[in-house]
């Protein structure tokens, strides 16, 4: 490694064993790979340079953001380079009015939606994690987030990236416009693609307008959480357009009472916060309380004030934290059609008593997106066999409802046992095929994802 330490600014090439354990994990409980060493890069150019050297050493490359990934895609393998991107964080153009922004991958995504909305735009995908995840992890996984239901998944807002592919050539994909067909879609193939095909060091994004006013928001309780499914299906069924519509379990609020003390009611089994940031936010709002009370639901009310709907999204964005305070988590993030989500959420509660299993659930409810996390004792290396068995009927469930293993966390090492069961063996080899073409030595995140 004397050479890659020689070719790269000093300083940039970690060797410490304390330091590189800090860069080898990501939130999942899995442990990692003894890592070489770790590379902090600060540019485009050493990033070539570092994959260059891989390459002509035959040296596994993992790259990775800030580690907050749910599917373990940034876990060190045996032996691997770590390539660290966090300090990769300039916002390099701001268009009002072409409504894009150019940033390099360590850039927080909450940052660049501030930057945007100084001008009045912002960046739509909005993970829970937004506050500390980056641009370059939410590319990797094509994250989704709480707003994704009106404004899509970071895929939809990706107008371009550049690359540096596993031999250190820099490759320019998609364009600036909002439309463009020339060639194949590289874009659309490298986001989502977890590191296996080339590391992004830069993205050109679309911005949209602003909502001119704060969006209205609604909570809504319920006592049984089928019937907070139900009521989803009803709102998307009328029309209503929310921008956010979350879905949140009696397991996930205990836990978020028993930390913040948020005044959780004894009968109350699920909660379901909805906005809306239409011209008529008023009266789509109106309409979403009517169908919750029609549900089932015991108790609706709207805000009054954007901060107390800043406090109800708050109560959504600790889910994830207040369930780690539990034990370890593994955390799955199945997708169905929006009209099978109650029978999804029946499915999910079946296993849980079924295996003996604590199951937090939360969904981005008006998109199919079901986020049960599976709660173990800590210090096992691995779930026990009753949480792998819960898993895998809730995997199975959610296919033979027509959805898929991974809406926005992506396959990474905890799904790979499950991906031929969606896939099958003709998609199975035409994605190790693509993987062959851009990496063909298969230093790329080796292991993850396919």
């Amino acid at each position: 490694m004397k050479d890659l330490i020689a070719a790269l600014p000093e300083g940039r090439v970690v060797t410490d064993p304390d330091v590189i354990d800090s860069y080898a994990r990501d939130r999942t409980f899995l442990g990692p790979g003894q890592a070489a060493g770790a590379v902090l890069a600060r540019s485009r150019d050493e990033v070539a340079t570092t994959l260059k050297w891989a390459t002509a050493n035959r040296v596994p490359v993992v790259p990775r953001g800030a580690g907050t990934g749910l599917a373990g895609a940034a876990t060190a393998v045996e032996g691997c380079l770590i390539l660290s991107l966090h300090r990769m964080t300039a916002i390099t153009e701001l268009s009002p009015a072409d409504e894009i922004a150019v940033a390099q991958p360590g850039v927080i995504t909450a940052d660049l939606d501030r930057a945007a909305r100084a001008h009045g735009l912002m960046y739509a995908p909005d993970p829970s994690s937004y506050e500390i995840s980056t641009i370059g992890g939410n590319l990797a996984t094509n994250a989704g987030g709480l707003r994704c239901v009106k404004y899509g998944v970071t895929r939809d807002s990706t107008l371009g990236l550049e690359v540096v592919l596993a031999d250190g050539r820099v490759l320019n994909t998609g364009r600036r416009t909002m439309k463009g067909v020339t060639g194949y879609d590289l874009t659309g193939l490298f986001v989502g693609s977890e590191g296996t095909l080339g590391v992004i060091t830069e993205a050109t994004l679309r911005l949209r307008r602003a909502p001119a006013e704060p969006p209205a928001t609604i909570a809504a309780e319920f006592t049984s959480f089928r019937d907070a499914a139900a009521a989803v299906a009803a709102i998307i069924a009328a029309g209503c357009q929310p921008s956010m519509l979350e879905l949140l379990d009696r397991a996930t609020l205990k836990a978020i009472d028993d930390w913040k003390h948020i005044g959780l009611e004894a009968a109350t089994q699920a909660m379901l916060i909805g906005q809306s940031d239409a011209a008529d936010s008023a009266t789509a709002i109106a309409r979403m309380g009517e169908l919750c009370e029609e549900n089932g639901a015991t108790f609706a009310a709207v805000s009054s004030t954007p901060q107390e709907a800043e406090e109800l999204v708050a109560v959504r964005r600790l889910a994830y934290e207040a369930k780690e305070r539990l034990g370890a988590c593994l955390v799955e993030d199945v997708c169905v059609p929006r009209s099978a989500l109650p029978e999804m959420i029946s499915e999910v509660e079946a296993a849980a008593a079924r295996h003996d299993v604590l199951i937090c659930t939360v969904a981005h409810a008006g998109d199919g997106n079901v986020h049960p996390v599976f709660v173990f004792d800590r210090g096992f290396t691995e779930p026990p066999p009753q949480v792998w068995a819960a898993a895998d009927e809730v995997f199975r469930a959610a296919l033979r409802l027509g959805g898929t293993l991974t809406g926005e966390h992506g396959v990474g090492l905890l799904k790979r046992r499950w991906l031929a069961l969606e896939a099958g063996p003709v998609v199975t080899d035409l994605q190790r095929e693509i993987k062959a073409v851009f990496d063909p030595l298969n230093i790329m995140n080796p292991g993850k994802a396919i």
